[in-house]
C-alpha cells in the first residue's frame, strides 16, 4: 500500500497519527533555560493543529551550549518540571512529544535573531566563551574565535548529552532528536571547515566522526530502548565540495544506525558562511532519498515542504518517511487541516481535536467584501 501524508507511522513503540511533523524551531523566549507560558501555549497550539509529531526546539545540554541566553535548557533537574508540562500539552492534543537536545559550539553566545543574530560583545555580562573542536571562528556575524575543547571537555559534553537525554525521558518525551547539524558543536566536529584537530577527534573521516559516535553511544545508554532515538544531521554544505561531504555523511549515517540511531532528519551543514545554497521548494528531497536508499534508515527533511501536494508526493514517492513542516506551521498552526482539504481527505476537519472538528465541519466561510464593495 502506498503511504501518504496522512498515513500513520510507527517507529519502535511510538505511533504517529500521520506523517506531518513540526521540526524544532527556536523561540528564544526562555530565561535561564526555563519553560514559561510562551512555550506552553506555543507547543499546545501546534499540537492542536493536527501534526503527528511536535519536536521542541533546540534545548541546551549545558548553559554554554545555548545559542542565545534565551534558549531552553536541560542541564539541570530543575528544568524537568517545566518541560514535562510542555510534553503533557503536546500529548493531550494528540501529537507525540519530541525534543531536540543540542550544544551550539562556536555559534553560541549570540543575540536573538531579531536583535542582531551575531555574537554578543564579550564585555557584555550576558556573554560567555564559545567552545568548539578547534580555535576557528565561523565568520560573518559570528566572528568570535572559540576555545578548543580539551579531551576532558569532550567527555564532559558527552556526559551532558546523556544526562539531558535521561531528563527528557523523565519529562515524558517520547522522541529524542540529537542536534548534529547546522554548524553547531557535533556538526562542526565532522566538518573540515571547523575541525583542525590533530588528535583522535580530528584529521580523517573517522577522527572527525568520533565525537558524534561516542555521544550517540552515551545517549543510547541513557535513553529508553523502546523509544525513537533520532538525529538531525547535515549532509551537504553547498560549498563546492559536496561530492565528498555527502559521501562521508552517508558513511557516517550507516555507523549511526550500527550504534543505535533509529531515524535521520536530513538537513544542511551550515558550517561556512560562504555556502551557496539553492533554496527552493523541496530542494532537499533528493538528498533525503539518497540517504534513505543508501543507509536503509527512515528519514525526514524540511526546507520548502509547505505545499501539501509536494509534501505528500515526497511520502508517496518514498523519498521521505515524515515531512517536517516548519515555518508553514508558524504561519498557520492548522496547516494539517489545510493539507487535508487540499489532498481530499475524507472529513478533513477531523485531523483536529474534536472540540474544533465538530464546529468546523458545520462552518461555512462567509465571502468577504470585494474592494469595490468596500468603496
Amino acid at each position: 500500500m502506498t503511504n501518504t501524508l496522512f498515513s500513520e507511522f510507527r517507529l519502535k513503540d511510538v505511533q504517529l497519527r500521520n506523517r506531518i511533523a513540526v521540526p524544532p524551531m527556536c523561540q528564544y523566549m526562555a530565561t535561564d533555560g526555563f519553560v514559561n507560558d510562551w512555550h506552553l501555549s506555543h507547543y499546545a497550539g501546534l499540537a492542536r493543529g493536527g501534526a503527528g509529531l511536535v519536536i521542541v526546539e533546540a534545548t541546551g545540554v549545558l548553559p554554554e551550549g545555548r545559542i542565545t541566553p534565551a534558549c531552553l535548557g536541560l542541564w539541570s533537574d530543575d528544568h524537568i518540571e517545566g518541560l514535562a508540562g510542555v510534553a503533557r500539552q503536546i500529548r493531550n492534543a494528540g501529537a507525540v512529544p519530541g525534543i531536540q537536545i543540542a550544544h551550539a559550539g562556536r555559534k553560541a553566545s549570540a543575540h536573538r535573531p531579531w536583535e542582531g543574530d551575531d555574537h554578543i560583545d564579550p564585555a557584555d555580562p550576558s556573554a560567555w566563551t564559545p567552545r568548539g573542536p578547534s580555535a576557528v571562528a565561523f565568520g560573518g556575524g559570528l566572528p568570535r574565535v572559540p576555545e578548543a575543547l580539551s579531551i576532558e571537555d569532550i567527555a564532559d559534553v558527552r556526559t551532558a548529552f546523556a544526562n539531558a537525554a535521561r531528563r527528557a525521558a523523565k519529562a515524558g518525551f517520547e522522541w529524542l532528536e540529537l542536534h548534529f547539524a547546522h554548524g553547531y558543536l557535533a556538526q562542526s566536529f565532522f566538518s573540515p571547515h571547523a575541525n583542525q584537530r590533530t588528535d583522535a577527534y580530528g584529521g580523517d573521516e573517522a577522527g572527525r566522526g568520533r565525537f558524534l559516535l561516542e555521544t550517540l553511544d552515551d545517549v543510547r545508554e541513557a535513553w529508553p530502548e523502546n523509544l525513537p532515538l533520532t538525529i538531525r544531521f547535515g549532509v551537504a554544505e553547498y560549498d563546492g565540495n559536496d561530492d565528498v561531504t555527502t559521501l562521508e555523511s552517508v558513511r557516517l549515517i550507516r555507523q549511526f544506525r550500527e550504534h543505535g540511531a533509529d531515524f535521520i532528519s536530513v538537513t544542511l551543514g551550515f558550517n561556512t558562511p560562504m555556502a551557496e545554497i539553492p533554496w527552493g521548494a523541496g530542494f532537499m528531497l533528493p538528498l533525503a532519498e539518497r540517504v534513505r536508499q543508501e543507509t536503509g534508515m527512515p528519514v525526514a527533511t524540511a526546507w520548502g515542504l509547505g505545499a501539501p501536494r509536494l509534501a505528500d508526493k515526497g511520502i508517496r514517492d518514498e523519498q521521505i518517511d515524515l515531512a517536517m513542516i516548519g515555518r508553514a506551521h508558524l504561519a498557520n498552526p492548522f496547516w494539517p487541516l489545510q493539507a487535508a482539504r487540499t489532498l481530499g481527505v475524507e472529513r478533513p476537519e477531523w485531523v483536529l481535536p474534536a472540540p474544533y472538528a465538530h464546529w468546523l465541519e458545520r462552518y461555512h466561510e462567509v465571502p468577504d467584501l470585494s474592494a469595490e464593495e468596500v468603496g
